[in-house]
């Protein structure tokens, strides 16, 4: 009987621990299986912002090289979707001479006169520059001022409860500075395995940057794009994570195995 009870323990304990190493972590995201190919980093990083769908830029015009503001309001007469004049997206607040536009599925902004043109992959600057010879027919020296307001990253800093969606105040805004602004690397993230995730969801690019080293740090140069997802690697807690799965079923067998011998015992 003490042989079986020994086996019987065996067996129930094996089928726990390996249960428990299944399901060790499960709230892990996005991880990369073995021999996952990370994307290179270019050669040379892009050192500014670039204009994505779904950004919201404040638009200002002014002619005679920034002599006059233009009232973009009244350009054409015309009120865009949503009882906002000439495209401005509802819902954001706008000034005389100065409204805000969202950058459609296609890449495109409605502009008052334009229509709409395409302003996606171009810096800031490049932008402007393109606005101001577009509007050079219908003013005298075009002085284009754009911004975007709502740049935006998720950050996963290696704590369970702990992402953050960091708005990006400025354009030239680092991997380290985007860290920083949520807060750093928890205690439980491992600075040596941080992903930067960019692009389509559907085909991302994938770059594996090593923080733990200064030649790592120098690959955390990266201008932040819209939509970037930086994610922190947390550490795997095996001992705690088996021993908190495991404290009940070994309770439950040592009940059964209690109650066994005290039932033996019984004339």
């Amino acid at each position: 009987m003490k042989r079986l009870n020994h086996i019987l323990v065996f067996i129930v304990f094996s089928a726990i621990i390996f249960q428990g190493c299944r399901s060790l972590n499960p709230s892990v995201m996005l991880k990369t299986g073995k021999g996952f190919k990370y994307s290179e980093f270019p050669t040379e990083p892009s050192p500014v912002y670039k204009i994505a769908v779904n950004d919201i830029v404040s638009f200002s015009i002014f002619s005679n090289d920034g002599f006059k503001l233009v009232d973009v309001t009244t350009l054409g007469g015309q009120t865009g979707a949503g009882g906002v004049a000439n495209g401005g997206v509802a819902g954001y607040s706008s000034t005389k001479g100065n409204l805000q536009y969202k950058v459609e599925f296609d890449g495109t902004v409605k502009l008052p006169l334009l229509g709409h043109v395409s302003l996606k992959g171009m810096t800031i600057r490049e932008a402007e520059v393109f606005l101001e010879e577009k509007y050079s027919a219908f003013y005298n020296k075009p002085y284009v001022l754009l911004e975007v307001i709502n740049r935006r990253v998720i950050v996963f800093p290696g704590a369970a409860g702990t992402a953050r969606v960091v708005t990006l105040a400025n354009e030239n805004t680092t991997l380290l500075e985007g860290l920083a602004e949520a807060g750093g690397i928890a205690q439980s993230g491992m600075a040596y395995s941080v992903k930067l995730i960019r692009g389509d969801l559907k085909n991302p690019q994938v770059y594996l940057i090593d923080l733990s080293t200064i030649e790592g740090v120098k690959k955390a140069d990266l201008i932040l794009q819209a939509n970037d997802i930086i994610y922190v690697q947390p550490k795997l807690r095996i001992g705690n994570d088996i021993l908190s799965q495991t404290l009940p079923y070994l309770s439950f067998i040592t009940t059964v195995i209690l109650f066994i011998e005290l039932f033996k015992k019984i004339p």
